[in-house]
């Protein structure tokens, strides 16, 4: 299982674009991926969910990745969220 903690760096936080890049790129890997914060879980493969979660710039997330491509998943997606979101 692929694990790691990474800080939200965008300012505007997880909104619609960042949000469904991320549900792109894990759609990509057979891997079933999971944002972590607080303690609650987010399916990485939904949209609604990130966006109701909202979380904000500096909070510290964990990505959780499980499956046969669970390290090329969750490092795309922890390198995605570190770069800023293409913001």
């Amino acid at each position: 299982m692929f694990s790691e903690k990474v800080t939200l760096v965008n300012p505007q936080g997880f909104h619609m674009r960042p949000a469904s890049l991320i549900v792109a790129e894990v759609g990509k890997h057979d891997a079933t991926v999971t944002i972590v914060r607080d303690g609650n879980e987010i399916p990485g493969n939904s949209l609604m969910a990130m966006m109701a979660a909202g979380i904000k710039c500096g909070e510290e997330i964990e990505i959780r990745a499980e499956g046969p491509e669970e390290e090329a998943a969750g490092r795309a997606i922890v390198d995605f969220i570190a770069s800023g979101m293409g913001d």
